[in-house]
């Protein structure tokens, strides 16, 4: 039973980590209908940078650099190359992303390498003890930052102007635009909020006890697809839901792998898509995601 609460509390801890990772799709594709391939590149530049930028600057600062840097380059991305494609099938729109992702993570690979450096953190390796259980201080900070975001879309979202804005552009974006809503006005603070998503991703996914900022943290970072689409492609708290399950999923079936041999080696990393497909199978937009009503 102990170990089972263990695996659990682990679960929801790094389950977090994967909500704020998925609330950066969530707010692309409930704003502008784009799947957002390009958002573990991204967050692994935010990660490379506060790498290189906490030892010179110090950790907040260099890590206030590293938002604004993932938040611009989110930004060029949505002007540069998703703007001008407007108008493409949503196919061709994913697929430019897949594009950006591979350019970046190339580049990033590079200046990587085979170095593992680290973030600077200042809680570095330390634990917490809750109910008799130790947890990495990143994850519990990640579950609280988690809290803080969603709470803080969900405000923008239902009660400010260009919140509202952005649910209309999401519902019928041609009708919002003859209302006056700017459409290229919604996209840029759409892509700006899933960049400072992919900041915060960065700065915990290579916190303890992650190794550092690796070459593979951006493909790590994609295991958040399934937490966006089980809590629903277009639902805010979806994400968070989302996360959780992926995050005890994957803790289960890793810390129970000696019973789950039978499934092949490392379960635990297949295990989110497993339950990401047999959910799609019953429930297409998700748990939380709005259902979409077609009139015939």
């Amino acid at each position: 039973m102990q170990r089972l609460l263990e695996l659990l509390l682990l679960g929801i801890s790094l389950g977090s980590i994967y909500a704020v990772i998925a609330l950066g799709f969530v707010v692309v594709f409930k704003a502008t209908r784009i799947v957002n391939l390009a958002h573990g590149s991204i967050l692994l530049f935010g990660a490379y940078v506060l790498s290189q930028l906490h030892g010179p600057l110090g950790f907040w600062l260099g890590l206030l650099a590293a938002l604004t840097a993932t938040v611009a380059v989110a930004l060029l991305v949505e002007l540069l190359v998703m703007r001008p494609a407007r108008g493409l099938d949503d196919g061709a729109l994913a697929t430019l992303t897949i594009g950006v992702d591979i350019l970046m993570l190339t580049e990033l690979t590079r200046r990587i390498g085979g170095s593992i450096p680290d973030n600077g953190a200042p809680w570095a390796s330390r634990v917490v003890t809750i109910a008799g259980l130790d947890l990495p201080l990143a994850r519990v900070i990640a579950t609280a930052v988690v809290l803080v975001l969603l709470a803080a879309l969900a405000f923008a979202f239902r009660y400010t102007d260009w919140g509202i804005s952005m649910r209309a552009a999401a519902a019928d974006g041609p009708t919002a635009s003859l209302m006056g809503i700017s459409l290229n006005r919604i996209g840029l603070y759409a892509w700006g909020m899933a960049g400072l998503a992919a900041g915060f991703g960065g700065l915990f996914l290579s916190s303890y006890p992650s190794a550092g900022v690796t070459a593979t943290l951006g493909i790590t970072a994609l295991a958040a697809i399934p937490a966006w689409v089980i809590g629903g492609f277009d639902s805010l708290p979806g994400a968070v839901v989302g996360g959780l399950i992926v995050g005890v999923i994957y803790s289960l079936a890793t810390g129970y792998s000696e019973h789950l041999a039978f499934l092949g080696d490392d379960f635990g990393s297949v295990a989110p898509y497993v339950a990401m497909l047999l959910l799609l199978i019953v429930r297409p937009h998700g748990l939380l995601g709005r259902k979409d009503i077609v009139r015939v």
